[in-house]
Protein backbone atom coordinates (compact mmCIF):
# COMPACT_ATOMS: atom_id res chain seq x y z
CA UNK A 1 0.00 0.00 0.00
CA UNK A 2 1.31 3.67 -0.57
CA UNK A 3 0.43 6.48 0.88
CA UNK A 4 0.73 10.14 -0.20
CA UNK A 5 -0.61 12.74 1.66
CA UNK A 6 0.04 16.52 2.13
CA UNK A 7 -0.47 16.11 5.58
CA UNK A 8 1.94 12.91 5.74
CA UNK A 9 4.34 14.83 3.33
CA UNK A 10 5.47 11.63 1.96
CA UNK A 11 5.31 9.06 -0.24
CA UNK A 12 5.77 5.78 1.57
CA UNK A 13 4.40 1.83 2.30
CA UNK A 14 2.53 0.92 4.87
CA UNK A 15 3.93 -1.84 6.76
CA UNK A 16 1.00 -2.40 9.42
CA UNK A 17 -2.06 -1.30 10.32
CA UNK A 18 -5.13 -1.70 12.85
CA UNK A 19 -8.58 -0.93 13.12
CA UNK A 20 -10.00 0.54 16.36
CA UNK A 21 -12.22 -2.30 17.43
CA UNK A 22 -14.16 0.88 20.03
CA UNK A 23 -14.44 4.24 17.22
CA UNK A 24 -15.87 2.99 14.38
CA UNK A 25 -13.98 3.51 10.92
CA UNK A 26 -10.61 4.32 12.98
CA UNK A 27 -7.07 3.08 11.68
CA UNK A 28 -3.36 3.73 12.22
CA UNK A 29 -1.15 2.92 9.86
CA UNK A 30 2.48 2.21 10.52
CA UNK A 31 4.89 3.04 7.38
CA UNK A 32 8.41 2.00 6.68
CA UNK A 33 9.80 5.93 7.15
CA UNK A 34 8.01 5.68 11.01
CA UNK A 35 5.73 7.54 10.81
CA UNK A 36 2.28 6.32 11.97
CA UNK A 37 -0.70 7.65 10.46
CA UNK A 38 -4.51 7.81 11.59
CA UNK A 39 -7.00 7.56 9.44
CA UNK A 40 -11.04 7.76 9.64
CA UNK A 41 -12.51 5.30 6.84
CA UNK A 42 -16.07 6.61 7.12
CA UNK A 43 -14.71 9.93 5.39
CA UNK A 44 -13.29 8.28 2.39
CA UNK A 45 -10.47 7.82 4.46
CA UNK A 46 -9.09 11.20 5.46
CA UNK A 47 -5.86 11.83 7.35
CA UNK A 48 -6.15 12.85 10.57
CA UNK A 49 -3.06 13.16 12.69
CA UNK A 50 0.55 12.31 11.55
CA UNK A 51 2.61 10.72 14.26
CA UNK A 52 6.66 11.19 14.13
CA UNK A 53 7.03 8.21 15.88
CA UNK A 54 9.70 6.10 14.88
CA UNK A 55 13.20 6.65 13.21
CA UNK A 56 12.93 3.57 11.43
CA UNK A 57 9.97 1.07 9.92
CA UNK A 58 7.13 0.32 11.67
CA UNK A 59 6.54 -3.20 12.32
CA UNK A 60 3.65 -3.80 14.50
CA UNK A 61 0.73 -1.45 16.12
CA UNK A 62 -2.47 -2.28 17.41
CA UNK A 63 -4.97 -0.35 19.45
CA UNK A 64 -5.33 -1.47 23.31
CA UNK A 65 -8.89 -3.65 23.15
CA UNK A 66 -9.82 -1.91 26.38
CA UNK A 67 -9.09 1.84 26.16
CA UNK A 68 -10.38 3.28 22.60
CA UNK A 69 -8.18 5.98 23.02
CA UNK A 70 -4.75 3.76 23.67
CA UNK A 71 -2.43 2.29 20.92
CA UNK A 72 1.15 0.49 20.67
CA UNK A 73 3.92 0.81 17.99
CA UNK A 74 6.85 -1.09 17.74
CA UNK A 75 10.00 -0.16 14.97
CA UNK A 76 13.45 -1.39 14.08
CA UNK A 77 14.47 1.52 16.16
CA UNK A 78 14.44 -1.14 18.84
CA UNK A 79 11.79 1.23 20.76
CA UNK A 80 8.34 -0.16 22.07
CA UNK A 81 6.03 3.42 22.08
CA UNK A 82 2.67 3.25 23.77
CA UNK A 83 0.12 6.55 22.24
CA UNK A 84 -2.93 8.30 22.82
CA UNK A 85 -4.26 9.23 19.72
CA UNK A 86 -4.91 12.49 20.99
CA UNK A 87 -1.59 13.26 21.56
CA UNK A 88 1.50 13.88 19.15
CA UNK A 89 4.44 12.26 21.82
CA UNK A 90 4.08 8.67 23.45
CA UNK A 91 3.06 8.12 26.88
CA UNK A 92 5.64 5.74 27.35
CA UNK A 93 8.75 4.43 25.55
CA UNK A 94 10.88 1.28 25.93
CA UNK A 95 14.16 0.51 24.53
CA UNK A 96 14.39 -3.45 24.31
CA UNK A 97 18.09 -2.83 22.75
CA UNK A 98 17.00 -4.83 19.33
CA UNK A 99 14.93 -4.37 16.28
CA UNK A 100 11.17 -5.00 17.83
CA UNK A 101 9.49 -7.27 15.27
CA UNK A 102 6.12 -7.08 16.47
CA UNK A 103 4.00 -6.24 19.97
CA UNK A 104 0.47 -6.76 21.28
CA UNK A 105 -1.76 -5.79 23.97
CA UNK A 106 -3.14 -8.71 26.08
CA UNK A 107 -7.12 -9.47 25.79
CA UNK A 108 -7.67 -10.37 29.38
CA UNK A 109 -5.91 -7.00 30.63
CA UNK A 110 -5.71 -3.51 29.79
CA UNK A 111 -2.11 -2.51 31.26
CA UNK A 112 -0.76 -6.01 29.77
CA UNK A 113 1.25 -5.79 26.63
CA UNK A 114 4.45 -8.46 25.38
CA UNK A 115 6.96 -7.61 22.10
CA UNK A 116 9.34 -9.79 20.08
CA UNK A 117 12.83 -8.66 19.30
CA UNK A 118 14.49 -9.98 16.35
CA UNK A 119 17.65 -11.23 18.66
CA UNK A 120 15.20 -13.52 20.08
CA UNK A 121 13.87 -11.85 23.30
CA UNK A 122 10.31 -12.18 24.62
CA UNK A 123 9.19 -9.26 26.90
CA UNK A 124 6.08 -9.28 28.98
CA UNK A 125 5.01 -6.08 30.58
CA UNK A 126 2.42 -5.23 33.27
CA UNK A 127 1.76 -1.35 33.63
CA UNK A 128 -0.56 -1.90 36.67
CA UNK A 129 2.83 -3.88 38.52
CA UNK A 130 5.70 -1.59 37.05
CA UNK A 131 5.71 1.57 34.32
CA UNK A 132 9.38 0.48 34.09
CA UNK A 133 10.56 -2.82 33.81
CA UNK A 134 9.40 -5.56 32.04
CA UNK A 135 7.44 -8.85 34.42
CA UNK A 136 9.61 -11.31 32.42
CA UNK A 137 11.79 -11.46 29.30
CA UNK A 138 12.35 -14.77 28.23
CA UNK A 139 15.56 -15.97 25.06
CA UNK A 140 13.79 -18.63 23.03
CA UNK A 141 15.86 -18.70 19.93
CA UNK A 142 19.10 -19.01 22.25
CA UNK A 143 21.19 -20.55 19.78
CA UNK A 144 19.63 -20.69 16.64
CA UNK A 145 19.84 -18.91 13.73
CA UNK A 146 16.28 -17.26 13.92
CA UNK A 147 14.67 -14.43 13.78
CA UNK A 148 10.99 -13.75 15.90
CA UNK A 149 8.85 -12.03 13.21
CA UNK A 150 5.45 -12.52 15.34
CA UNK A 151 3.61 -12.31 18.73
CA UNK A 152 0.29 -13.33 19.94
CA UNK A 153 -2.07 -14.15 23.28
CA UNK A 154 -4.36 -16.88 23.44
CA UNK A 155 -8.17 -15.39 23.85
CA UNK A 156 -8.62 -16.81 26.80
CA UNK A 157 -5.57 -18.21 28.76
CA UNK A 158 -2.43 -16.38 29.75
CA UNK A 159 -0.85 -18.01 27.11
CA UNK A 160 1.52 -16.40 24.47
CA UNK A 161 2.86 -17.96 21.05
CA UNK A 162 5.68 -17.19 19.22
CA UNK A 163 6.34 -16.95 15.42
CA UNK A 164 9.28 -16.72 13.94
CA UNK A 165 11.38 -16.32 10.52
CA UNK A 166 11.05 -19.87 9.16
Amino acid sequence: IAINSDLADCVCAATCFDLNSKIENLIIVGTENGKVLEYSIMHKNKLLTVFDAHHMPVYGIKWNPFNKKIFISCSADWTVKIWDHRYKDPAFTYDLGSPVSDVTWAPYASTVFAAVTADGNVYVYDLDVDKCEPLCVQNILQKRKRKLTHIAFNPTEPIIIVGDDK
